[in-house]
Order: C-alpha cells, then sequence, then structure tokens
C-alpha cells in the first residue's frame, strides 16, 4: 500500500479545512508513492520516536503535533526538528500530522475525552460554521439504490441527527451523444430522450469533494449531470472544544480524583472548590483557555482543559471549577483514537501505537 492510500483516508476522514490558519496539518515529510511497511502513532514526533519506528519497521509517523510549524532555513543538529528531520530522511521515514483540523472535527480529540470522561448528549462549544452544499444530480432510476449508497457512505445526505437522507423527482431528460461520445443508451448523433431522476442531497463542505467522487464512480452516465448550489444554511457539527453531561451528579473532589486516574496526572491545577455537584462538563483538549466563557455561558459546571496561565484562571469568577490537566495528559489518547479508525479500514496492515512517552514536562 502506498502512503497516499492513507494520507488520502486521513483528509477524506478529517479534511485539512478545519484546520486553524495558523496550523500546518498534513504530510510534513516523505514520498506520497512510497510503499509502506508499518504506521507507528504518536503524539509528537521527537527523535525517540523516530527510532521506536525504524527499530519496529514502521516508515510512516502519523502524529497530532505537527513536527513543522514554520520553516527551517537550516537542517542541521541545532535543534531537535532539524535533527528529527535529518534522521526521517535518512532512514525514508514519512511524517503526517494531524492537528487542528483533528481537535476541530466532531469525533476528534475532543470527542475522545468525552467518551473515557463518559460524557452523553454532547455538543460543539464553539461552533466553525462549515460551508453547506446542496448537490443535485440527474440519473437513470435503475442507478438510485447504487447511486443512493455512495453518496451516503461518502458522507452525503445528512441534516442534524439524521443520515441517508434525500429528495427525489421524476421527470424526462433529453441527450444527443457527439461523434466521441459512448452513451450508455441512445445512439451517436440521435437526441434521444427518457426517464430520469432528479436527486437532491445536503452536503457539508468538508466532505463535498469525497462525495463529488463518489458521485461520479457509482453512477452510469459517461457524464454526469449534477448541481452544486452554495447555501446560506449554516452547520454546527465542527468547532472547538465540547459539552456534555455526566450520567450521574458527581462531587467536585470525586471528580477531580477521577480526572487524575484516568488521565494519568501526576497533578491538577484548578480554581477554588465551589462546594456544588459536578453534572454539566465542557473539554477542550490542548490549549483551551479561550473557551472559558464559552463554557459559563452555556451553564457548564466545570471546564477541563490545559496551559492555563495565571491571570486567566480568574476568568473562572467562581462561576465554574476550571480545571487544567496538562496539555500532554488531555491529548494523549489521540493515537488511541486514530488507531482504532486505522484499523477500522486497513486491517491487514501493521499500525502500532508508540511506547514513548513524549511528555516534556515532569514533576517533582
Amino acid at each position: 500500500m502506498q502512503l497516499q492510500a492513507i494520507i488520502t483516508f486521513f483528509e477524506n476522514e478529517y479534511p485539512l479545512n478545519l484546520q486553524e490558519d495558523y496550523d500546518n496539518s498534513g504530510l510534513q515529510i516523505g514520498d506520497k508513492n512510497a510503499e509502506l511497511k508499518g504506521i507507528l502513532l504518536s503524539l509528537d514526533c521527537t527523535e525517540k520516536v523516530v527510532l521506536e519506528a525504524i527499530e519496529n519497521n514502521c516508515n510512516l509517523i502519523v502524529c497530532h503535533h505537527p513536527l513543522l510549524f514554520k520553516g527551517l532555513k537550516q537542517i542541521g543538529n541545532a535543534t531537535y526538528v532539524e535533527r528529527v528531520v535529518r534522521l526521517c530522511i535518512k532512514h525514508d521515514v514519512a511524517v503526517y500530522a494531524i492537528h487542528t483540523n483533528l481537535d476541530n472535527h466532531a469525533e476528534g480529540v475532543n470527542h475522545e475525552i468525552c467518551k473515557r470522561i463518559g460524557l452523553i448528549n454532547t455538543k460543539i462549544i464553539s461552533p466553525t460554521h462549515q460551508p453547506l452544499y446542496k448537490l443535485a444530480v440527474y440519473s437513470p432510476l435503475t442507478n438510485l439504490k447504487e447511486l443512493d449508497a455512495a453518496i451516503f457512505n461518502a458522507g452525503g445526505g445528512g441534516i442534524g441527527n439524521y443520515t441517508e437522507c434525500h429528495f427525489r423527482q421524476e421527470g424526462i431528460g433529453t441527450f444527443k451523444p457527439g461523434p466521441l461520445a459512448q452513451p450508455t443508451s441512445g445512439e451517436i448523433g440521435i437526441r434521444s430522450e427518457g426517464p430520469e431522476i432528479k436527486v437532491e442531497y445536503l452536503v457539508e463542505g468538508q466532505h463535498l469533494n469525497r462525495v463529488i467522487n463518489a458521485m461520479k464512480k457509482a453512477h452510469t452516465y459517461e457524464e454526469v449531470a449534477h448541481d452544486i448550489i452554495l447555501l446560506k444554511n449554516q452547520i454546527t457539527s465542527t468547532g472547538a472544544g465540547q459539552i456534555g453531561e455526566l450520567t450521574t451528579p458527581c462531587e467536585e473532589g470525586e471528580f477531580l480524583n477521577r480526572l487524575k486516574k484516568l488521565f494519568h496526572c501526576e497533578g491538577i491545577r484548578h480554581t477554588e472548590i465551589l462546594n456544588k455537584s459536578i453534572k454539566k462538563v465542557a473539554v477542550c483538549g490542548g490549549a483551551g483557555s479561550f473557551l472559558t466563557k464559552d463554557a459559563i455561558r452555556l451553564g457548564a459546571d466545570c471546564y477541563i482543559t490545559s496551559d492555563i496561565k495565571y491571570h486567566e484562571f480568574f476568568d473562572a469568577e467562581a462561576k465554574l471549577l476550571l480545571i487544567d490537566i496538562g496539555h500532554y495528559e488531555s491529548e494523549q489518547y489521540t493515537s488511541h483514537l486514530l488507531l482504532e479508525k486505522l484499523k477500522e479500514n486497513f486491517t491487514n496492515f501493521a499500525i502500532r501505537l508508540s511506547e514513548i512517552n513524549t511528555n516534556p514536562i515532569n514533576y517533582l
């Protein structure tokens, strides 16, 4: 299997247009046409991780945090980034990063945190308002079942909590094949007509390219007549942070101890105990202090994130319990999420989790 197959899979599942402007997700090092031997998943790409990949015959490292954020003016030994780049090139190890496009995905980093805490009724805290399109395609009746399945499987036809939705209308289509045409029906140079069906689907911007490709592949016509219309409707299925509810309310001290065990925290920083039970919980993996006011606005009893600065703790204003569990700790299960996704789709391929703890922070 070539590296391009993994790239295509990831960028269909977690489109690069979901990443923030400052980010640099995607292929960082490597040849898209290289044959893959094995994949190593890690939160970060460090020298130890690259050596682990080489030792285990893995020539692709998939990491959450991009190795390359800024342009390199030299590739020497001065920084760990330079050394990692040299080591990867020397041993033909590719590096692919899935960062804020995974953070903003509805089933990404924050969904994984919610799942491990046991939250239900989850929703996005700060939606990104991705574009929404209406796809209308014209097809013979006999092709509808295959076309429907292809578009649904590619991510089209969803609205809110509903999937496999379309609107259809029957009519008559006309066509005249040119000299170079290879028509499914009809004859060259003769105008024909026949029964057709117009089928309309809602498609989120992040799925549009995948849906169009699937539609063309499943369609029987040589030239697929279709319309793509940008709608003013907005969707809220992607964005920063998530909020949900515990099935059973929990006392604050008990909840903090539960978090410490779940995320293997050496220590947890938090604001003052408010002596109220925890029911509604907001989360954001990585540095998420920018969502504190949103968590308050949505009525969260606590907000779990990391990298909170001293003055940012004051933003809680005794309205919720603000909890910093650590950057690495909050995102450590990202690799498990990607492992599960890859194994569902590439069942006969060597994929492994890194055993290297890349957390640069230690506690006395």
